[in-house]
């Protein structure tokens, strides 16, 4: 087993997943103001502090996606955050990629960039105490989209980015999210999506990465979001297992999926039903970010000086997706 596939299984062991916190401070700004919250660096950082320093953070959180700000930045009590992140024994990650942008004669598309640079950038993320890294591939779903173009540019992004990491002995999460937005079919998400992990994993092996040494980080088989043909949970929960068992190789160690959209209770009730479902090798946890935030957020607004509430109604959250990343959620438990 090498060290790149250890801590792989360490961030995703006992049902435990990945909390992502890597919104851009424009993003992150956005969040806070649509709660009425000024998005100033201390309070960025005192939110994340508070979901960070929580119980759920011990039982239920292997790993955490951190912001280039945010791995910089110090606890109240003058400590690191990767320090802080890693006495709790969960893994501290950094978003590397430095956007999506309109993609050149396809403008209706996106390509992610940050591959110049990325190689040095890596090693001080590396001695900052990061010890995996996240870059996402985004595609739209219509009828023309996602296009070869896309496909193919994002894959080949995808793999460089996964060698240099693997390069400066980190874990990277492979991340190509076909967007819910529009009104294709789930059948049109399971086709695009199978193609586009397909050709991903066509390029990582070419750049010899280490698949036993990588997260893979999908969207699930859904409806668009503006679909009249919507589907069943038990429906997006077998669409998603046989499009990973057909398309992805059985040296990856887990699938950590995004959340896309989803409403919290969405996202766990599908990774449930996909556990429940999964007759395949792989481990089936969760990277959410807003789906593991919002309601610790909505609650943190009211009063940013109630960090036990807050850690409360996130301990509940992280607890409801790691029963669903073990197959053991239930509607019930949600009022417990």
């Amino acid at each position: 087993m090498s060290d790149l596939n250890k801590i792989a299984l360490k961030i995703l062991e006992s049902g435990k997943g990945i909390l992502a916190a890597d919104e851009s401070t424009g993003t992150m700004t956005k969040r806070l103001e649509s709660v009425k919250i000024d998005s100033t660096s201390d309070n960025r950082i005192k939110f994340r502090e508070t979901l960070f320093s929580s119980n759920g953070m011990k039982e239920c959180i292997g790993g955490v996606i951190l912001y280039d700000e945010t791995i910089r930045q110090k606890s109240s009590d003058g400590k690191e955050i990767p320090k802080l992140l890693s006495e709790l024994g969960s893994m501290p990650g950094i978003k590397v990629d430095t956007g999506a942008k309109e993609m050149a004669n396809s403008s209706s598309e996106k390509i992610t960039e940050g591959l110049d640079g990325l190689r040095e950038r890596l090693k001080e993320y590396f001695n900052l105490g990061a010890k995996f890294t996240k870059w996402r591939g985004v595609y739209n779903i219509s009828k023309d989209h996602p296009s070869k173009l896309s496909i193919h540019s994002n894959a080949h992004a995808l793999a460089r980015y996964a060698a240099l990491v693997q390069e400066c002995n980190m874990v990277p999460i492979v991340e190509p999210e076909l967007l819910m937005d529009g009104n294709h079919s789930a059948e049109d998400c399971f086709k695009k999506t199978s193609e586009v992990i397909k050709k991903c994993f066509d390029e990582l092996i070419l750049h010899k990465v280490d698949l036993t040494g990588i997260i893979l980080k999908p969207n699930m088989i859904l409806a668009g979001s503006e679909s009249s043909e919507q589907i069943s949970n038990e429906e997006t929960a077998k669409l998603t297992i046989k499009c990973l068992k057909e398309s992805v190789p059985s040296d990856v160690p887990g699938i950590a999926f995004l959340s896309g959209g989803q409403t919290e209770i969405q996202a766990t009730e599908n990774l449930n039903l996909i556990n429940k479902f999964n007759e395949t090798n792989f481990i089936m946890s969760y990277s959410y970010g807003r789906a593991l935030q919002q309601s610790a957020l909505k609650h943190w607004a009211k009063d940013i000086s109630d960090i036990a509430g807050t850690q409360k109604v996130f301990d509940h959250r992280a607890k409801m997706c790691t029963l669903a990343a073990q197959g053991k959620w239930s509607k019930e438990l949600e009022n417990v």
